[in-house]
Order: structure tokens, then C-alpha cells, then sequence
């Protein structure tokens, strides 16, 4: 398949890959065209930016998770229909899974898509240093098409000036355009979830101030011919969205509002794909789950932030835990592990009641208590797999669960960076755990949900 497409990267975090990346899909919307956006790795909060900019779902691609054949088979499904994908990276071009390893980097994403890549570079306080810095970029590893620069965070045209002429006259690769230096386009550090009415429109205005920034200073329509020049897409042989042996259908309930709203988009497709009805429900607002429910899947969010406004919903909780008695079961991710438990503690210390499906408390911590790729063992069966069965995911997660003495409940042995964790708790067909799993990954998962949830009929 021939999809125009192009990587957008950085030499590091805080480049300006997300701000460049969100202004291009909006400049291209406005132009008429579908733009299909990407982003590299396990994130849920720049995927949500490049959704409200381009007006369909952003979907991420990690080759830590998937395979090389899933990986196409995901950016070839999604970009059907489209007229151009804009992929971007995590990180700095190269930074992946371990100082001589590339794995779920930009660059071997950039590598499997063949796909040309954008360098976004902060030129604050630079002249001809950046020519240094391209040029190593470029020549580190021939096999990523290092095919453009975008320079960020300049003072003046002047500069701009210099550091185009400095670049491609020391490197032979175009720069594009740049972004002035100004505080009105940042994004903040707990950027924009949005799914709040305030922040999508929060995000909307901040995108179109992009959106004229990115008009203004670079050439669009160049890096529409270079995205128009990538080459046929490889072959893979699909896997994901086979034809299922035996489709599952059940009514899943899927928890969708301000609090939740981390989901790989793939994974609620996968879902469907296996024959699953999806009713969105809100655990802020919504006095029952939907009619008919047979299932839950409560992905993760910023539950702390509203722990008031969810404990206040008393009748729900008290709904899912009668579910959880009868058997019918709830899948959790992360925040959704928060909301099941009895408590969660705020940033103050300040305890909320919760749904109370698992016993235990969670507290928020002053810091990152775990970030990462992360794989184990189920030690008993639960809702997600048999006995020694094995999950691969990644954690991000700054709070922390205490079990209050019912260590039982654990049923998934983690290992990371040599550490052991006990996590997944399981009661029934009830499992919540820390790990975000894609169903990409192993579909194992996603069919014993649903193969489970197709049997329960026991009201609530």
C-alpha cells in the first residue's frame, strides 16, 4: 500500500515534537485533507492532542509491544482513507529500550514504516552548532531518513536565517520552517486530558495559535510533497484483525469521562473486532451502568482529580460491587485499579470512598512510583489468563496501592529492571491492575474478557 506519510522526531524530550506535530495535522486539516496521526510508544496524553487536531482518533504504534508484522498491520488499517499520516516520536530520535538497543525508539519505528523523517530542533541560544548536531543526527544510522529539520524556540527571523543557512550548508538537509520563541503555546505539564468541555476547548485554541505559527513560518506544502514521496509501505502478513475463530459477543460497559479516558484506541477496536458491543458510560454522572451490561472495562485517568465528584455517585459503586459479587466481570487499568478499591487518598490526605470491589487504599505519591515497559506471571488464574500465564505492558503510575494486609488478592508476579512487584489483583472474574496491557500484544487477554462476559447473566 502507498500511504504518504512522515515521522516527526526530536533530538530530545522537550524538543517540540508535539507542538509542531499537532500545528502540521492542523494545518493540514484546514486545507480539506484526513490526516491520520500517530504517536510512538505507550502514551495517552499527546495522542489525545493530535486527536482534537485532526478530528479522528490518534493511535500509537510500539514496536516494544508489537510486532514488526503488527505494527504495519495497525498503521496500514488505520491509515486506509486517510491522506496522510503524521507519526510522532518519543523522545530523542534514537532513545529507546537500553543504550545499545533501539527497540520502541522513533528510529526503528521510522525504520519499519520507511518513513521520512523530521527532526525538530531546539535552536534556543544556537548558531552553527545546530549543523553539528544534524549532521550527527543524520549520519548515526544511515537506515533512518533523516529528510528535514524544523527548528524551535528561535528569537527572531534573523536567526532562523542562520541556522537554515548553517544547516544546509553543512548537511545538505532542507529546513522547513521554525517556531518563534512564545509562551502562549505551551502546553502544561498535566496537558490537557481533554475530554473536559474547558480543556477540548482549552486545546482547540491552543492549536489554532499553532496552526498560524506553523502557517506563518514553514512550508507545508514541502513537507506534503516529502510525505507524498515515501515509499510502497512493506508487506506483512496480518494478525490482529484475522477473522476471529469464534466471536464473542457481550455488552461491555467501557468507562468514558473526565476521570477515564486512557485508552489505546486499538484496544477498543480489537474488542469490537472480537464481538464485543461498547457502551460508554460516565462513573461521575451516570447512576447505573448501562442496560443489558454483561461487562467493564475502566481504563486509567485522573481519577484523583475528581475522587469527590466519584465517591458522591454512591449508587453506582454500590452497583459494581454487587457485579463484581455476581461474578460479571470488570477489567481495570491503573486509575481504574484506584476507583476499585475501598479509598483513595488525594494529594492533601484526604480520603474518598471508592467502589470498594477490592479492599485497600490508594495514596497519591510526591513522586513517579513507577514508569515503563514491564512483563510477568500470573501465579493463579484470574480474569485476564490461566496459571503462569504471561502479560506484557507498560506502568505509569504516581500512586501507591496497600493492600492493608490482604495480600492474597495478588495474582501477577512483575519483573522490572531486576525488581519483583506483586500487582493484579483478582476476586472472581474481577482483575485490576497497574499494567496497561495492548491487546496488539497478546489477544489471549481481550478473549477470556470477553469469552467470560458472553456467559454472565446474572442481574445486578
Amino acid at each position: 500500500m502507498t500511504h504518504p506519510r512522515i515521522v516527526i522526531a526530536g533530538t530530545n524530550s522537550g524538543s517540540g515534537k508535539t507542538t509542531f506535530t499537532a500545528g502540521l495535522i492542523s494545518a493540514l486539516r484546514s486545507r480539506g485533507m484526513t490526516v491520520q496521526p500517530f504517536k510512538t510508544g505507550p502514551d495517552y496524553i499527546d495522542p489525545g492532542f493530535h486527536t482534537l487536531a485532526a478530528g479522528r482518533p490518534c493511535r500509537n504504534l510500539d514496536t516494544m509491544l508489537l510486532s514488526r508484522d503488527g505494527t504495519l498491520e495497525l498503521f496500514d488499517r488505520n491509515s486506509s482513507g486517510a491522506d496522510l499520516s503524521v507519526v510522532e516520536g518519543v523522545m530523542g530520535l534514537f532513545d529507546g529500550a537500553g543504550a545499545r538497543d533501539e527497540r520502541g525508539s522513533t528510529a526503528h519505528l521510522a525504520k519499519m514504516l520507511k518513513a521520512p523523517v523530521l527532526l525538530v530542533v531546539n535552536g534556543r541560544s544556537m548558531a552553527r552548532s545546530a549543523a553539528a548536531l544534524v549532521l550527527g543526527f543524520s549520519k548515526f544510522d544511515r537506515r533512518v531518513a533523516v529528510a528535514g529539520v524544523l527548528l524551535n524556540a528561535l528569537g527572531s527571523a534573523n536567526h532562523y536565517r542562520i541556522l537554515k543557512e548553517a544547516i544546509e550548508g553543512d548537511t545538505g538537509i532542507p529546513v522547513f520552517g521554525y517556531l518563534p520563541r512564545t509562551a502562549d503555546i505551551a502546553v502544561p505539564e498535566r496537558h490537557l486530558g481533554l475530554v473536559p468541555s474547558v480543556e477540548q476547548e482549552q486545546g482547540a485554541e491552543m492549536i489554532e495559535r499553532i496552526r498560524l505559527l506553523i502557517e506563518e513560518h514553514v512550508d507545508v506544502k514541502a513537507l506534503l510533497e516529502l510525505a507524498r514521496r515515501a515509499p510502497l509501505l512493506p508487506s506483512y502478513s496480518p494478525a490482529i484483525f484475522a477473522p476471529p475463530a469464534t466471536p464473542r459477543g457481550a455488552r461491555i460497559a467501557v468507562a468514558r469521562d473526565e476521570a477515564f479516558h486512557f485508552y489505546y484506541q486499538d484496544n477498543l477496536d480489537i474488542l469490537e473486532h472480537l464481538g464485543a458491543t461498547l457502551l460508554p458510560f460516565s462513573p461521575l454522572r451516570d447512576p447505573k451502568l448501562p442496560e443489558g451490561t454483561q461487562g467493564v472495562y475502566i481504563g486509567g485517568g485522573f481519577p484523583e482529580e475528581f475522587a469527590e465528584k466519584l465517591s458522591a455517585n454512591e449508587s453506582l459503586r454500590a452497583e459494581l460491587r454487587a457485579a463484581a459479587d455476581r461474578g460479571m466481570p470488570l477489567f481495570a487499568e491503573c486509575g481504574g485499579l484506584m476507583y476499585l478499591v475501598e479509598r483513595l487518598e488525594d494529594k492533601s490526605g484526604t480520603a474518598h470512598r471508592m467502589a470498594g470491589v477490592f479492599p485497600g487504599v490508594t495514596r497519591m505519591g510526591k513522586r513517579l512510583q513507577a514508569l515503563g515497559y514491564c512483563g510477568g506471571t500470573l501465579e493463579r488464574g484470574a480474569l485476564v489468563g490461566r496459571k503462569g500465564a504471561s502479560l506484557r505492558g507498560h506502568l505509569f503510575h504516581w500512586s501507591i496501592y496497600d493492600s492493608e494486609g490482604n495480600d492474597e488478592l495478588f495474582s501477577l508476579r512483575l519483573e522490572k529492571n531486576g525488581s519483583i512487584y506483586r500487582d493484579g489483583l483478582a476476586k472472581k472474574n474481577a482483575f485490576a491492575s497497574y499494567l496497561h496491557l495492548h491487546f496488539g500484544t497478546n489477544l489471549a487477554p481481550a478473549r477470556r474478557f470477553l469469552e467470560r462476559a458472553a456467559k454472565f447473566t446474572g442481574s445486578v
